[in-house]
């Protein structure tokens, strides 16, 4: 059995879909980071059968519940002193920006002459996790 040495503070992001952790890793931006991230794919879940985990010591300079974007399934445990103090599952936000892009090649984001346009969705559809362009309203159907 892997055996990942535990956290003294930090973050564990648990129940990513399998195969999907380096997404969340690049969107967190997490090469950049000064703390240690260990990345574990393809763990065995009695719930999801595959998972994936990424475990961050110490603060997190992002706001996690963007996570919610990219899979539903997350949870999120905040680690203090070797314990587990909260978990939680982060909430669709009503809004993100440059999270998801626009693949409408007509949308004004994807304009050479519109370069640096923000890519801004907003919520549609909270049940079915929709999302839609704010400029072209090209829809984006939530999970990686």
């Amino acid at each position: 059995m892997l055996n990942i040495g535990g956290l003294h503070k930090g973050v564990v992001i648990d129940h990513i879909k399998a195969g999907c952790a380096m997404e969340i890793y690049n969107y967190l931006n997490l090469e950049k980071a000064d703390s240690s991230v260990a990345i574990i794919k393809n763990a065995k879940s009695s719930k999801m059968g595959k998972k994936d985990i990424i475990k961050i010591e110490g603060p997190i300079p992002a706001d996690l519940n963007l996570l919610a974007v990219l899979d539903s399934n997350i949870t999120l445990n905040f680690i203090e002193d070797d314990k587990i103090v909260k978990k939680e599952h982060p909430n669709l936000p009503e809004k993100v920006t440059n999270i998801i892009k626009c693949k409408n090649p007509r949308c004004i984001t994807s304009s050479p002459t519109e370069r640096g346009l923000l890519h801004t969705f907003k919520l549609t559809d909270p049940e079915k996790r929709v999302y839609r362009c704010i400029y072209c309203e090209q829809k984006f159907k939530g999970q990686m």
